[in-house]
């Protein structure tokens, strides 16, 4: 049994953001059932590096975020699609959206309209600015909000190759999501969310974003502490963040025959600001005498934290990552490996037990269960409103 077992999670979502958020919720048992347009899914199920899987409507974009859910092809624009989502709502606990501002609000699904038929419903809806403000209904993806936020900025004007901020929105609405189901355990009541891209991407800044309303605040300095050094054979980050790790890197370089008055002389925030160029330059030849992994064995005898720098593919095959069991098989592939979460409980944990569905999988045993007979499915299918 999962933590969250018998929780019911509607998810009208697509792409990264809204489908990593529901997968939360599905790996720690909650019956989660995704709602895509039968016509037009969630693009991701043609996304991936794997051409038969795209074309299968299982692309491995889709996969990574789509396992122990349930699939549900329905049309809930038109009359009979939307009756039919509606009455899935009032059996649900959770609905979760991530369309831009007002979309399902014209098709009569908005939270106005879900709560009259479940006022216990905890309703999220992930957007890329919110709800409210000059751009609240403008469209958004992930390399857009980053941009709009100064991450791109504080990057050198250089796009980092990964989708973060839509998968720390997916965590931040889980989290508001899970604190809206225990409030609603005191109070009775369901709520709605306003989740925004745009606010977790400052978030990820914080420490930045409020330097950057100070105005007597200065110039962040590039701290030679944590910063990337050339070796023999590869690069290493560094991490001798506190002032007491400046001064532990001077007297492990001591040791080796390397005397840097300057790392020893390290006593507080200022002195780091003061003279991280001239450390930098000071041991930046230093480092280029050894490998990337004899300074990482050195230097973590010492109690300084140091990694070379790895590519994707020997970070994902490390004995670290295996020894958590970070990945394992899909239920449906042994030769494709998913993702779980990136923690582990004593109990009700997460589990992958269910493969990614193919759209409109569950079709029937969803409607079945609301009451829908045979007659009512074959019409909803004849007329397009289902696959």
């Amino acid at each position: 049994m999962g933590a969250l077992s018998g929780l019911r999670v509607i998810e009208v979502s697509q792409v990264l953001a809204g489908p990593f958020c529901g997968y939360q919720f599905a790996l720690l048992g909650a019956d989660v059932i995704k709602v895509e347009l039968p016509l037009s899914p969630d693009c991701a199920r043609g996304r991936g590096p794997l051409p038969t899987l795209n074309a299968a409507g299982i692309g491995l974009t889709y996969q990574v975020q789509g396992g122990n859910k349930k699939s549900l092809a329905l049309d809930f624009r038109v009359g009979p699609g939307r009756a039919a989502l509606l009455k899935l709502v009032e059996t649900a606990d959770v609905f979760l959206e991530n369309y831009s501002t007002g979309v399902l609000d014209g098709f009569g699904l908005g939270y106005d309209d879900l709560r009259k038929c479940n006022p216990r419903i905890v309703h999220c809806s992930m957007t890329g600015y919110g709800d409210t403000g000059p751009r609240a209904a403008k469209g958004a993806y992930d390399n857009t909000i980053q941009a709009a936020s100064g991450a791109i900025a504080q990057c050198d004007g250089q796009k980092p190759g990964v989708s973060f901020v839509d998968y720390a929105a997916g965590y931040s609405a889980a989290f508001a999501i899970s604190a809206a189901l225990l409030q609603r355990e005191r109070t009775g009541e369901g709520c709605h969310i306003s989740a925004s891209m745009l606010e977790v991407a400052l978030s990820l800044m914080a420490p930045e974003a409020a330097a950057k309303q100070a105005s007597e605040a200065k110039s962040k300095v590039r701290e030679a502490g944590i910063s990337v050094f050339d070796t023999a054979d590869g690069r290493l980050m560094l991490g001798a963040f506190k002032p007491t790790q400046y001064r532990k890197l001077g007297a492990c370089l001591a040791a080796l025959g390397h005397n840097i008055p300057l790392l020893l002389g390290i006593r507080d925030w200022t002195d780091v600001e003061n003279h991280s160029a001239a450390i930098r330059t000071a041991i930046e030849l230093v480092f280029r005498e050894r490998t990337a992994e004899e300074w990482q064995a050195i230097l973590e005898a010492a109690d300084i934290p140091a990694e070379k720098i790895l590519p994707l593919e020997g970070a994902v095959a490390s004995p670290q990552i295996a020894a958590r069991g970070y990945f394992v098989h899909s239920p449906a592939d042994p030769s494709i490996s998913l993702p779980l979460a990136a923690y582990r409980m004593s109990l009700g944990g997460p589990m992958l037990t269910g493969a990614p569905p193919k759209l409109g999988h569950d079709n029937c045993q969803i409607l079945e269960g609301l009451g829908y007979g045979p007659e009512a499915i074959a019409a909803l299918r004849n007329t397009g409103v289902m696959q």
